[in-house]
């Protein structure tokens, strides 16, 4: 019996396969060869280090380098276990990023505090990325030319400077890396959409990029967008489409998940802008003039800043933008059909920027050059492809858009060499944000806090009272600004500025215990003592707060209680030889010469050369009688103080050598 013909199929299995060939005229098959993506590659590789290489020279900066690397002693200490479930259970940076944390973790592991190594960590990364984007396109579409124009545009454009040469930025970077891994294994795929284990590697790569930044959720949805072009998994059937989203569950699951992760981190961290603050009319007027600014910034990168202020913009502004964006997404849906990157590349910027557009508002910037590492590829597809339109329907020589591109190239590099220079320390960073914004309080905080650290503490004070007058309901501006006050001694002016910060939301202990100290210079002990033991409610192991109790407390001669204070600060830190010195101190005052002598030889073999050690023990050695020993540890004590250019103690303690001796001869 013979065989019966199959029946044909409306869908075939080629129908869920990728056009492997270029779009239009922008086939180059025959001259895709690997060499030529070789050179492209290679290309790729050297304008980053060209750009970017040098920041293997620069500094940590002021502005949440501290955070995330040069003081977390989460990252710097403690066992290897510790670290890891400090990393996946952490909500620090209002962000839960496990896998940056891990990246910083091992980066200080390697490097220390070298600033140098997170920079290069940095700008390898984002080499990578730019690399892997050349080639997941060029697989995608076929298509040599424009797909290593959009991976050049990504690589040297000016507004990556931020997402590269910041140590901070190490989430987008990281997180660049997986969104481009987890495209490129998608096409894998799709090539074979029966195996289990090419998409248990798309899931597992989104997962790792979700834990990098939580911007990525919008991926599920660019993946759509890739199924319509230049992958062709769409047959206009809507059975198809659901089949598509249907297919995507793991990844949505995953989405959520982190949204719901990134919401209560920042919900703890007290990041998110309330309502009351910034209504819902303001957030889309922002979001729409923002959407447009990037878009500008694409074609015309100039006054780059790190921290762009909000100011109340102008009605016809978002007006004009809403009207501008609406007109260019109806286009492209339209069109969609003759210029299908166009609706691709536009939908994909507009989708991937919703996370940080300011719907909902995180922090107080209006908008940030790092936000666009991801969307703007989406805009790059668009112009490289549209590009290739244009000339084909005109009949260019294909070297006139090839020279046209290199030119393009060749200015960003330009342009984002010089702004990788404002990146080189702090100072640089912020002088530049106060030429290229205005009415900048961060801009002008930091920089106090630049200046105050340099002991030039007036120059300092003008730009925390700029800040402050410029946004005086902000409680770090305030807090700033009432810790140079305090070190310029103008302890009265600081206490009106540390109550204002702790009205306003301030966090955490210090500004508690810089409250109390500037009481305590005014003789207000009993206020000064009240907001210490606020600052331990919120850390008991606060040493700071525990010393200067243990102060006011021997002060007021209530020296049990001073006591207590000091042995909590050696439980809590016990090679911090000054503490054991003072405690030492106190228990000579209540008779525990034991128990005084044993603290002073702690806090000597701490630090051998601690003349105020030797000179208490001294004092506790004359109490017992015992005075010759005495005099051996005041004439030692002197001895260092002489050496270390101390003249008033030299001078308190040879009065007390003077008196131990009158003793003697009396």
């Amino acid at each position: 019996m013979g065989r019966r013909p199959a029946k044909s199929q409306k869908r075939t299995e080629s129908d869920h396969r990728p056009p492997l060939n270029a779009v239009g005229p922008t086939s180059d098959s025959a001259k895709g060869s690997v060499w030529m993506t070789l050179a492209v590659c290679g290309f790729l590789l050297v304008a980053v280090w060209l750009v970017f290489g040098r920041t293997i020279h620069y500094d940590f900066v002021n502005y949440d380098d501290n955070e995330y690397v040069t003081d977390n002693l989460h990252i710097q200490q403690g066992s290897a276990a510790q670290k890891l479930r400090w990393a996946f259970t952490a909500r620090d940076a209002a962000n839960w990023h496990p896998l940056t944390w891990l990246s910083h973790m091992l980066d200080y592991r390697l490097y220390g505090l070298h600033a140098g190594g997170h920079h290069l960590t940095n700008v390898l990364l984002h080499a990578a990325t730019a690399v892997l984007l050349f080639l997941t396109l060029r697989r995608m579409t076929g298509a040599l030319w424009p797909s290593a124009f959009v991976a050049a545009l990504f690589a040297v454009h000016p507004l990556r400077v931020e997402s590269v040469a910041w140590v901070a930025e190490r989430k987008d970077v990281l997180c660049g890396l997986f969104f481009v891994l987890t495209l490129l294994a998608y096409l894998g795929y799709v090539r074979r959409p029966s195996s289990r284990g090419r998409y248990f590697a798309v899931v597992a790569l989104f997962a790792l990029g979700l834990m990098s930044k939580p911007m990525l959720v919008t991926l599920p949805f660019v993946l759509l967008l890739l199924d319509y072009w230049p992958l062709g998994r769409f047959s206009g059937n809507p059975g198809v489409l659901r089949r598509l989203v249907v297919e995507k569950t793991p990844l949505f699951v995953l989405m959520i998940f982190s949204c719901i992760l990134t919401s209560m981190a920042q919900a703890q961290g007290e990041a998110i802008v309330p309502l009351d603050v910034m209504p819902v009319s303001a957030r889309i007027a922002n979001a729409s003039v923002t959407y447009v600014v990037y878009v500008w910034r694409l074609f015309w990168p100039a006054d780059l800043a790190v921290f762009y202020p909000r100011h109340p913009l102008p009605l016809w502004m978002p007006a004009a933008s809403l009207a501008a964006l609406g007109s260019v997404s109806i286009a492209a849906w339209f069109w969609r059909k003759r210029f299908p990157y166009a609706f691709v590349g536009w939908f994909w910027y507009l989708g991937m920027l919703v996370p940080v557009i300011g719907l909902v508002q995180v922090g107080d910037q209006t908008m940030a050059d790092r936000y666009t590492y991801l969307p703007q590829i989406g805009l790059g597809i668009a112009v490289a492809w549209g590009a290739a339109e244009i000339a084909r329907a005109r009949h260019w020589r294909p070297w006139a858009l090839g020279a046209a591109s290199a030119v393009s190239i060749a200015a960003l590099m330009g342009c984002a060499y010089h702004q990788t220079s404002f990146w080189r320390d702090s100072e640089s960073l912020w002088t530049r944000a106060l030429a290229c914004t205005s009415r900048n309080a961060v801009a002008h905080c930091n920089l106090g806090a630049i200046l105050i650290d340099r002991g030039q503490t007036e120059a300092a004070i003008e730009n925390f009272e700029l800040a402050v007058t410029l946004h005086p309901a902000d409680a770090g501006n305030c807090n700033n600004y009432g810790a140079a006050l305090q070190k310029l001694g103008r302890h009265k002016e600081a206490i009106a500025q540390f109550r204002a910060a702790l009205k306003y939301g301030m966090g955490g202990p210090e500004p508690h215990a810089a409250l109390a100290q500037s009481l305590m210079h005014c003789g207000r002990n009993e206020e000064a003592i009240a907001e210490f033991q606020k600052a331990l409610k919120i850390q008991p192991d606060f040493v700071q707060a525990h010393s200067f109790l243990a102060d006011i407390f021997a002060g007021q001669r209530r020296m049990d209680e001073a006591i207590a204070q000091l042995e909590e600060v050696v439980k809590i830190k016990p090679d911090y030889a000054e503490a054991h010195s003072n405690l030492g101190l106190a228990l000579t005052g209540r008779g525990r010469m034991d128990d005084a002598v044993r603290h002073y030889r702690k806090a000597i073999e701490l630090k051998p050369d601690y003349a105020e050690a030797y000179s208490n023990w001294g004092i506790a050695l004359a109490k017992q009688g015992r005075i010759d020993e005495a005099l051996t540890q005041f004439r030692t004590a002197l001895v260092l103080a002489e050496r270390h250019n101390n003249p008033s103690l030299a001078a308190a303690i040879r009065e007390r050598i003077r008196r131990v001796e009158a003793g003697v001869h009396r």
